[in-house]
């Protein structure tokens, strides 16, 4: 299975719409959809980090590793 991104648990627990990550990320609510569909291919450290700092969680909130 690979890496799964699970953005979108992480801000059902934060309360927070993608409108509202993408404004504080700095990210297009385009960018962000694909990252919170899992359709992509690379993640920058710069917006992980700004992803977590803005959900206040870990990047393995964020990411994780299924067999």
């Amino acid at each position: 299975m690979g890496l799964v991104v699970n953005l979108d648990v992480m801000m059902a627990k934060r309360k927070i719409s993608l409108n509202e990550l993408s404004a504080k990320v700095d990210i297009t609510i385009a960018n962000l959809s694909i990252l919170k569909t899992g359709k992509a291919k690379a993640i920058r450290f710069s917006t992980l980090e700004a992803i977590c700092e803005s959900l206040d969680c870990q990047p393995g909130d964020i990411l994780e590793y299924r067999k």
